[in-house]
Order: C-alpha cells, then structure tokens, then sequence
C-alpha cells in the first residue's frame, strides 16, 4: 500500500511539475501592423523598391531597344561594326544585371535597408516579450502568426496586446 501510495505521490509531483511550466502566444503579424513605424518603414521600402526597379528595368528597355534597332540594321553592318553592337548591347544588359545584384541581390541595397529600419522595431518587440516573459514567469513564447505547427492556441495565452501595452501601443 505504501509503495502505490509513493508511486501516485511521485506521479501527481511529475505532473504538477509539469503543468507549471508557463507558456504564452503573440502574433507577430498583429503587434507589427498595430506599430505605426513599422507601417511607416513598410512604406519607405515600397518607395524605394519601386524607384530602384524602375532604375533596372530602364536599362532592360534600353537594352532591348537596342537590340531590336541591331535586328533591324543588321543586313546593313560589317563585321567590325556588328561586333561593336554586340559588345554594347551585351554591356547593358551587364550593366542592368549588376545593377538588379546591387539593388536586389542578396546583400544587396533593400536587404540593408530594411535591416536598418526593422531591426530597431524588432528589438522593441523581444525585448518587450522578454520583459513579460520575465514578469510573469513564461518559460516559452511562441508566435502563432508564423509557426504553422500551432493547431489551436487559446486566446487566453495571447499576450499580443500586452506586448503592444508594453510598447506605448495600447489596443
């Protein structure tokens, strides 16, 4: 009898253990719209996204446009001026390419430019979290807006709206 009675003992510890462990959920897409910089820095990125597109897709155009007019004039060249042609037309194609790797290229222009805007936002926001998570004890907070691996979170472990009371944000 002592020996069920220890071995319920331990299980119940186990699962009280267990079951203290506090979690909570945010949305980061929900706290990120609610935050008018971030807004705001979304904006300055399509501005200049678009300008810096319209800067590669003219050198496309140009590129093209003088292809088209070689086609056009080619019965009509010598060897000599073919070739210049070509070595022009392929040198602005180069030249619109590099420009698209500077602009859009993995380390490119916007990447640096949307680190500069959006990392300050993002280290608000953790160490907003962090700060709740300290205050109340949350051993793990997890963002339900992008891990697709939450079937079901309770709206009642959401601490999205804390986190925007938290940033000056109140909703």
């Amino acid at each position: 009898m002592k020996k069920i009675l220890l071995m319920m003992m331990v299980m119940l510890g186990s699962v009280l253990t267990a079951s203290a462990q506090k979690f909570a959920l945010v949305d980061m897409d929900y706290i990120l719209k609610s935050i008018p910089a971030y807004e705001r820095a979304n904006e300055q990125l399509n501005q200049v996204s678009k300008k810096w597109q319209a800067e590669v897709d003219a050198l496309s155009t140009e590129a093209q446009t003088m292809y088209k007019t070689y086609q056009n004039e080619v019965v009509f060249l010598s060897q000599e001026q073919k070739k210049t042609r070509q070595d022009a037309i392929m040198e602005k194609e180069k030249q619109a390419a590099e420009l698209k790797k500077k602009y859009f290229g993995p380390e490119g222009e916007l990447y640096k430019k949307r680190t500069s805007l959006m990392t300050p936002i993002q280290e608000e926001i953790y160490n907003a979290v962090k700060d709740i998570a300290d205050l109340r004890g949350y051993q793990l907070i997890v963002d339900r807006a992008s891990d697709a691996g939450i079937i079901f979170g309770s709206p009642k472990i959401d601490i999205s709206d804390e986190v925007l009371q938290k940033l000056g944000y109140a909703h």
